[in-house]
Parts: C-alpha cells; structure tokens; sequence
C-alpha cells in the first residue's frame, strides 16, 4: 500500500530530490507512514526510477529537518514528535453529536456588503502557456526573462554580508536603493524629477490604484475615467462607492472640455490609452493641465506601456509637464521585466505620500524587502537598461509582423494599432459577437481577449477584441493571425468549418 502511495510522476520541471522531498513531506503531513518505516533507500529507488544516492539525499535532508529520524539497522521513520501532533489534531471533534454540520455555518452570502467576483472581467485563461498562439496582453514569454542576471541579483541580495540590509524589513518605508534607482534610472528618463518622499513603492500599477481610491475616494468624489477603459479601476471605485463619470476618446485620446467638468480626479493612459493604444499628443496633455487648474481636479496618469515603448523618442510623462502638482502618476515594472515580479511606483505630493504609505502599512506594511532589493540591484548593475533594450527590438519585430498580419488576414476588420504599444485594438464586423469568435479560437489553440467588458455602457458594442503580442513566439504570430483570420472569415458568413476537417 505504502509503494503504491509513493509512486511519483517525476518531470523536468525540477529536480528529481526537489519532486520526492516535496511529496515525502505531504506524505508525512496526512500521516500516510504512521509509525513503520518508509521504504528504504534502494526499495524508493526502484519504484521512482532514480538513483538511490538521490533518495539518500532526501531521507537525509528531512532528518535534518526534523521530519524523519533514523534507526540504526530499521531504516527512517516518521518523527515521534509529527505522529503526535497529527493523532492529535485527528482527535478534536469539529461538530458536536446530533447537530449537522450544515447548521453551524454562517450564511456568508448575507453577511458580505461587497461580492467582488460578480464584477466583469477579462477572463483570462489560467492555462494559456498550453495555447500555441497566445494572443493576449499583459505576459512575457517566458524565454525571455534575464534569468541569469535576476539570480546573480539575488545571489548578491542573499550575501551573508548583504543579508542584514534587508531580512528584517524596512518597517513602513521603501528600500531606500530601490527608491534611488527609480528616481535615476526609470523616472528620469520619462522627465520626472521627484524627491524620496513623493515615491511609494507598491505591488503594481492596479495596488496604486487601490491605495489611491480607498484613500480619495466616498460618496461625494466623482471619478472620470476613459471609455472605453481598464475594468478593474472603475471596479475598484465602484467597491468605494464612488461616482464614475464616462470620459470619451478621440483620435488624440481623452477628450478636453465640458464632460472633464465637475470630476475630482480624472484617470488617463496618454502614453498608450487603455485599450485603443492612441497616445496623447502634447498640445492635449498641456491642454489637460490647463484644464485641471481652472476646474480644480487631479490627473491620475497610468504611464502604461512607456517602459519598453520602440519608438526612438517616446513622448514624456504627462507629469513632467506637471508645474503645479495636479499629476499622480502611476508606472511599474510588469510590462519590461514580468508581471509575477509585482514591483510598481508612485509618485505624488510627499503629503499624499505619507498619508498613502500609512494606509499601505495597514494593509501588507510594505512590498517584499528582498524583492525590492533584487530590483535594485537589477536595475543598479545595467541589466535592467541592457534588457529594456533588447526587448524593444524584440517587441518592435513582433509589432512589424502583427501589422503585416493582422493587414493581411484580417482585412475585414477596423484596425486601431500605435507603434510602440504592445496590442492591436480590433473591431470585428459587425455580425461577429467577440465571445463567438473566443470560443472558436480557443479550440484552435488561438487565445484571444473580447474587449466588451472594457465599455462602461450598458448597449457596448461586442464586436471587439485586443491582440497582444508580448507573450508570443515571433513564428507562431503569422500563422496564428491568418488562422484567426479564416476563423473571422467563416463567422462572418455564418459557417464555421468542423474541427475534425481543419488541420491545426
């Protein structure tokens, strides 16, 4: 029974000891062994397949911590002090005799004010490494993470002499090396100069945002925000109980005038809009400043997509044209380096500042010391610079050829494309419904995004979709347009050929 249990399926993943050990332990945990003894070290060996010098090591290891101990001339047994705590915790009665279980649960669907999950999202897919052609925003391939150089930044943070700078913590305040790299090498290349104190490290682009909203926002605070725009911001008013103002776009993005009147605090994404990729122009970014004086409202500037913007001269930050202190702006490292990083900034008055690094410590005190400390040193050494650069020409290839793709294939479709964002806004014809086509694509290996959950309106159009290219190879992107193309092409006419008769 015992072999049977143990019967691993090892992969390549990780390292043989790595897979044992891990399954060992939960073994143990569930009280699997009780108190015979584990198979030995040859008798493991043969059933796993592996060398028993491999299963030694593991044995071994979990001896050193404490989760086996070793008979001389019995082979390895469960620890006696785990066999108690287990047969223990089996003891305590959770419900008491004669009172079903059911009754004793709270009814929480009554209890919680707020049901976030009933919020319209992207939907995506949690399984879309397993899609050949993973046409969706906001993932990297995965072989093109500076790996070699994340682990010597680590190595170096991990140092016995530089262990001390940051496995205690910093408390409420941001690891002042991560700080200092920012201020030098990210914001001052988007024309930002700001002290120490206005900078508040955060998890990312969307925890800026919900500091920002649970520190600003009630009942009495009105909210614009970009129509078409990015869901999860106007969700996370919502939950503050905010007003939310529709703002429209043009072909110069957020439009100035009458409908910015009698907002609080105005969101945009001048670098690339959320989702239509048109980048503000200066005249309108100065014009929006303008405006916010004479109407007395806060810009919220989400610098989306300006980290690894190709084109050779990028606009600046609408906040570098900032006199006044009318500008929050908003950036993070997802989009140049990984999004599982979970490494953003913020930048404001030090007073804003202040009040919003005592609401973060609320919440999780501060982002993870050692991962700040990795990015600064990441960012310190070169390899940040060094990889921006090479993912831009990365990104500019793929770019190129998603234009000539989606020129090619999808020529019956509206086109909304910038060059240095890193998605095509589509608009599909009209008798396409963007789920239908999800749904077909999806059986073909094609991953895409519909994009009517980022309208506000209630009658949004939903024929749209969002193409990213990021996560891509370079030689699936051709093949994979001109597949979603005749995919268009066959809803358009109200036929879809059977799968079994297409060769994927």
């Amino acid at each position: 029974m015992v072999d049977f249990l143990i019967n691993i399926e090892l992969h390549q993943n990780s390292t043989y000891q790595q897979q044992i050990r891990e399954k060992l332990v939960e073994l143990i945990e569930q009280d699997t062994f009780g108190d015979k003894a584990l198979p030995s070290g040859r008798k493991m060996a043969q059933l796993l397949k592996v060398s028993r010098n491999t299963v030694v090591l593991v044995y071994e290891s979990l001896v050193d911590e404490g989760y086996l101990v070793a008979r001389k001339r019995s082979g390895f047994f469960v620890h006696p002090d785990l066999l108690m705590v287990q047969r223990l915790t089996n003891s305590v009665q959770t419900t008491p005799e004669g009172l079903a279980h059911n009754a004793r649960q709270p009814n929480w669907s009554k209890r919680m004010l707020k049901q976030p999950s009933r919020l319209s999202s992207l939907n995506k897919d949690e399984n879309w490494l397993k899609y050949p052609y993973p046409f969706i925003y906001g993932h990297i391939d995965v072989s093109e993470f500076p790996l070699y150089q994340w682990r010597e930044c680590s190595r170096i943070a991990e140092s016995k002499g530089k262990l001390h700078e940051w496995v205690e913590g910093f408390i409420d305040i941001d690891d002042p090396q991560l700080v200092s790299q920012i201020r030098q090498q990210i914001l001052s290349k988007r024309g930002i100069t700001a002290k120490p104190e206005e900078i508040l490290i955060t998890l990312g682009t969307q925890n800026s945002l919900f500091l920002l909203t649970n520190l600003l926002a009630d009942q009495s605070v009105t909210f614009g925000v970009e129509n078409p725009g990015y869901a999860n911001l106007r969700h996370i008013i919502s939950l503050c109980d905010s007003p939310i103002k529709a703002l429209e776009l043009d072909n110069a993005g957020l439009k100035l005038g009458k409908q910015l009147k009698g907002c609080d605090y105005v969101f945009t994404t001048p670098s690339h809009q959320y989702p239509t990729t048109v980048t503000m122009n200066v005249e309108r970014r100065k014009g929006l400043l303008e405006q916010a004086c004479k109407d007395d409202f806060i810009v919220i500037e989400d610098d989306y997509e300006s980290e690894v913007n190709f084109i050779e001269e990028p606009l600046p930050a609408l906040k570098s044209f900032d006199q006044d202190g009318r500008v929050i702006y908003v950036g993070s490292l997802s989009k140049s380096l990984t999004p599982g990083i979970r490494i953003g900034y913020l930048v404001a008055d030090s007073s804003l500042v202040t009040e919003l690094r005592k609401l973060r410590a609320l919440h999780y005190r501060h982002p993870p010391s050692n991962n700040q400390r990795i990015a600064a040193l990441f960012i310190s050494q070169g390899y940040y610079d060094s990889h921006v650069r090479r993912m831009r020409r990365t990104f500019e290839k793929k770019w190129l050829l998603m234009e000539q793709g989606v020129k090619k294939h999808l020529a019956t479709c509206k086109v909304h494309a910038t060059p240095g964002s890193f998605c095509f806004w589509i608009a599909l014809p009209n008798n396409i419904h963007s789920h239908d086509l999800r749904e077909k694509a999806a059986q073909h290996g094609i991953l895409i995004e519909s994009g009517d959950t980022l309208f506000m309106q209630k009658d949004a159009p939903k024929n749209y979709i969002r193409l990213g290219f990021s996560a891509m190879n370079t030689d699936k992107i051709l093949p994979g347009l001109q597949m979603l193309g005749e995919l268009i092409t066959e809803l358009s006419h109200g036929y879809v050929e059977p799968l079994q008769k297409r060769i994927v």
